[in-house]
Formats: C-alpha cells, sequence, structure tokens
C-alpha cells in the first residue's frame, strides 16, 4: 500500500486545478533506472488505468502503481515538503536502503 500525508493530498489537489485536470486523473507512481543512487521515482497524473495496474487510495487520493514498481515501493508514503531544505514531493520509503542527497533517487 502507498499512502498520502495531508499536505501531499493538499498540494496534488492544487496541482490538478492549476493544471486543469479533472478528478479522472489520479497519480500515477513509477520507478525507472537512473537518478545518482540507481532507481529513479516518477510522479505524474493519468487519467488510464491499466489492467495490470495496482490502485491505491488514500485520503481520497487514488494512486496507480504498474507492476514492477510496486515492488519497490510498497510501504512508501508520498509526503510534500515546503520548506527550507527543499519544495517538492518526497517519498518515504521503507525499503530503500541509500538515497540520495535530493531525495529524488534511491537503491534497495
Amino acid at each position: 500500500m502507498i499512502t498520502v500525508t495531508d499536505k501531499a493530498k493538499e498540494r496534488i489537489v492544487l496541482l490538478r486545478k492549476e493544471e486543469g485536470k479533472t478528478t479522472d486523473h489520479n497519480i500515477r507512481v513509477s520507478v525507472k533506472g537512473g537518478g545518482c543512487s540507481g532507481l529513479m521515482y516518477d510522479l505524474g497524473f493519468d487519467e488510464q488505468i491499466n489492467p495490470a495496474d495496482q490502485v491505491f487510495e488514500d485520503k481520497g487520493v487514488k494512486i496507480l502503481v504498474d507492476k514492477k514498481s510496486l515492488l519497490y515501493l510498497l510501504g512508501t508514503t508520498l509526503d510534500f515538503s515546503d520548506g527550507l531544505n527543499g519544495k517538492g514531493f518526497q517519498f518515504i520509503n521503507p525499503n530503500a536502503s541509500r538515497t540520495c542527497g535530493c531525495g529524488e533517487s534511491f537503491s534497495i
């Protein structure tokens, strides 16, 4: 399961509105090769639910995850920070053994 903090939910709702997306546009989270630690998170809106997708819902936010990425993301919390140390979505991933300084890539 993937969970969403209240701050992340607020930011998702705001971004959806700013980008002219409807509530049919869900959040797609995936993992791709790259970044300074080997794997990178990818986050975006998607209105298509693929047959192999796992769908999670937390705080009214639907999250789509492809089968391959699910292994890396189970138990992850999606958060949003707008503090002095950086602004953006953050992944709190209990499966990551190492993360880079920017928090956008990780390794298992």
